[in-house]
């Protein structure tokens, strides 16, 4: 997805490290597959290449391997924090962290790429939401964690569903992350989230393409409406 085009509704964010040793193309390419199985067109998923602890090389590597499968499926690919990689892969966006280059500063580089950006309260949003017909506007906002996970945990407690229902009254398209699974898709949509972001459900699932197929189908049979449907 360029920037302007419809947000995704299921995120696939990458961990490589909880796949238990099974190769990450190997797992985001069966999840894809259910996600497009389960009702899901590839351009409403994306994938977020998420491995931090990758130097440049081994990013970019590995994220042209995610590239190619992505692109095989309709899916966009962002990544983590690095606006080099992203355009290196030919990815589609970016995704922003509190501690990395503000949107304007993304702009200003590249105005391609589309921008994601993490959030965990209603307030981080006010200013974005200002933004988003100017220069620095995102795409959309990760919002969370509404359940405990333990890869969110450095960010403080669970904040639940009422806290996302006022991050949604922003109108910045927000997909929720936090210990989530498909049970949880209406009532996070009927909170005002757009759809869902999720890391070990499926990349630790014993099958990733049967959990991301019962995403994809909670996703389909609650269907967003305005602001969210943009």
């Amino acid at each position: 997805m360029n920037s302007g085009g419809a947000p995704p509704r299921l995120y696939i964010v990458t961990d490589r490290a909880a796949t238990g040793g099974r190769p990450l193309a190997a797992v985001v390419r069966a999840a894809l597959a259910g996600a497009v199985r389960g009702g899901l067109d590839g351009a409403a998923v994306a994938v977020q290449l998420r491995e931090k602890d990758l130097p440049g090389r081994a990013l970019r590597e590995l994220g042209g391997e995610l590239r190619a499968v992505t692109r095989a499926f309709g899916a966009a690919l962002y990544v983590n924090d690095r606006v080099d990689v992203a355009l290196a892969v030919e990815a589609d966006g970016v995704h922003l962290a509190g501690t990395s280059l503000s949107p304007a500063d993304v702009r200003a580089v590249t105005p391609r790429l589309g921008i994601a950006i993490s959030t965990h309260a209603a307030s981080e949003l006010k200013d974005v939401g200002d933004s988003r017909a100017g220069s620095a506007r995102i795409d959309f906002a990760v919002f969370g964690p509404i359940r405990d996970t333990p890869s969110k945990r450095i960010y403080g407690p669970p904040v639940g569903l009422e806290a996302l229902r006022a991050a949604a009254a922003t109108r910045v398209p927000l997909l929720a992350i936090g210990g989530l699974s498909a049970q949880d898709v209406p009532a996070l949509v009927g909170a005002g989230a757009r759809g869902l972001a999720c890391i070990r459900a499926v990349m630790s699932a014993a099958d990733p393409e049967k959990e991301a197929y019962l995403l994809a189908q909670a996703l389909t049979a609650a269907p967003v409406t305005q602001p969210h449907q943009t």
